[in-house]
């Protein structure tokens, strides 16, 4: 549908006219006269439309949690927002009342119409198919299969371990060949390029479109959905050519890699995969439930690759920085793997256990870099009261979990990188203090959508931190005078947020690690 400029504008007034119309029922809805949560006062209509930043919003909620409390409400374009900035309100919304607010906004055009990222399991609003999917999620990523994945993590360790010596410069790109060859080993079966290898490369321009998109509010058709209408060459619709860009990438990593399992399977050469299982489950071809079988297996498997590729790229991306500006931390690290684990061996899932400050380094690397600073927005699906204020329906629920991560009530100096918070100082074993705040009480989502692919994650993390130790030293680079450039810890905005692009020096700690190295 093409329009006029002066289509577009009737169009527009009248998405505003029917805003102010619902925030007007919205009001009568409160028959109780409670208050809304305190929150910044907006303008008519448009709200705090003006006063969002483009990226790192979190910051702004910050100030706001300062000055309001744990808990704000403001409103952009009619559309009411909560943001909770406190473990009791998201424990007391999204575990407690969970069956209210576990839902997800369907209000995004940009990615849920234009880009046709709706499958994807993060996205789903709460209900029959967000369950039916989930429950096929888990049947492959709860704990106790998870274990079933060790051996490919720990062979593409080896392999990222080689990288890192082989081009140490490109160690980035190195971080994404490790995660992304692993899941897709796990998910497809699919043995990745060790260069330019095409699932890599079209995954990751797809999921860097969803964190810049999956934000709400960061594109303006997602405020103004008459926008998805106007045609692509339309002045300013520079969002639909993005759009179409990454949709043909979204659409591409789905359904690429289901094709060839699915070709491998009928010429009898697939490897075992959580796909390849499965497509073997799949009603017949001429069965009315063969479609969706269908749909949801790609959806699975893609869910798995998209979210859990791209968490773990930004954890050690972050780790790889923190290391380097904290030698100090490095050493007692692998003070504590020689101890364990020895020097002729890389360590494994086995040693797990016995290497507490490497597992306080994967929770505070966690915890400091906040991966997915607010999360995935909830919403909620009915009117609530709640502490003496009113929710209305469709309120759009923000875990800010950057405010839970660095909260001064939880973390003694928050800002700074010390896995030393994660142990009991007591013990002369230096055990986990379990009654320390994890991340994993925020950094992977709340109550119901809590991403179920946690473990997966953390499995991957604690092996490439544990093997890195082991064999690396990491430093910061020299200038031409040959003193240490001083790193700082910058980071991007959007759904996902990664460290700002950095070099650092990564090097063999010893003749013995680089024999142990070579050996892989």
């Amino acid at each position: 549908m093409d329009l006029t400029t002066s289509q577009l504008y009737l169009l527009t007034g009248v998405t505003l006219l029917g805003l102010w119309a619902t925030s007007t029922r919205k009001s009568r809805s409160n028959s109780n006269r409670l208050p809304l949560p305190p929150g910044p006062k907006g303008y008519p209509v448009v709200g705090n439309l003006f006063e969002m930043p483009r990226e790192k919003v979190w910051l702004l909620y910050d100030r706001w949690h300062q000055s309001y409390g744990d808990m704000v409400y403001y409103e952009v374009l009619g559309q009411p927002i909560l943001i909770l900035g406190s473990l009791k309100r998201t424990n007391d919304l999204f575990e407690k009342r969970s069956s209210n607010y576990s839902s997800r906004i369907q209000k995004l055009p940009m990615i849920l119409d234009l880009m046709g990222a709706g499958w994807a399991l993060a996205f789903m609003p709460y209900g029959a198919t967000w369950r039916r999917y989930r429950k096929a999620f888990h049947e492959h990523f709860h704990p106790n299969i998870v274990s079933k994945y060790q051996p490919i993590q720990a062979e593409a360790a080896k392999t990222f371990l080689h990288r890192l010596f082989a081009s140490p410069d490109h160690f980035m790109d190195h971080i994404r060949h490790y995660f992304a060859g692993s899941i897709m080993e796990i998910c497809y079966g699919i043995a990745v390029l060790e260069h330019n290898d095409p699932y890599i490369s079209i995954a990751k321009e797809a999921i860097a479109g969803v964190a810049e998109a999956g934000v709400p509010g960061a594109f303006l058709v997602d405020l103004l959905p008459v926008l998805k209408y106007v045609p692509s060459w339309f002045p300013g619709a520079g969002f639909k050519r993005k759009a179409a860009r990454w949709r043909a990438y979204i659409r591409e990593m789905l359904e690429r890699p289901y094709h060839r399992v699915k070709r491998e399977l009928e010429a009898g050469n697939a490897r075992p995969s959580i796909l390849q299982s499965m497509i073997s489950k799949l009603p017949g071809e001429s069965d009315p439930k063969r479609a969706e079988a269908e749909k949801m297996a790609k959806a699975v498997t893609g869910a798995a690759y998209a979210g859990g590729s791209d968490t773990s790229i930004a954890a050690v991306q972050a780790f790889f920085l923190a290391m380097a500006m904290h030698p100090d931390i490095q050493r007692k690290a692998q003070a504590e793997i020689d101890a364990v684990v020895g020097q002729d061996r890389l360590p494994d899932f086995s040693d797990r256990a016995k290497l507490p400050y490497v597992n306080a380094i994967v929770k505070e690397t966690l915890r400091w870099h906040t991966i997915s600073p607010l999360g995935e927005p909830h919403m909620s699906t009915e009117d609530d009261e709640y502490d003496g204020y009113f929710i209305p329906k469709g309120t759009l629920v923000i875990g800010n979990v950057w405010a839970l991560m660095h909260d001064p009530n939880a973390f003694v100096d928050p800002s700074k990188y010390e896995p030393e918070r994660y142990l009991n100082l007591k013990d002369t074993n230096g055990r986990l203090d379990n009654t320390i705040r994890s991340p994993g009480a925020a950094a992977f989502g709340f109550g119901r959508r809590i991403c179920p692919g946690r473990h997966l994650v953390d499995a991957s993390l604690y092996m490439a931190v544990s093997n890195v130790l082991a064999v690396y030293n990491i430093k910061p680079p020299t200038d031409n005078e040959g003193n240490e450039v001083k790193l700082k810890a910058e980071v991007t905005g959007g759904l996902l947020s990664f460290m700002v692009p950095f070099k650092c020096v990564i090097e063999p700690r010893s003749s013995v690690a680089l024999t142990l190295i070579q050996g892989v």
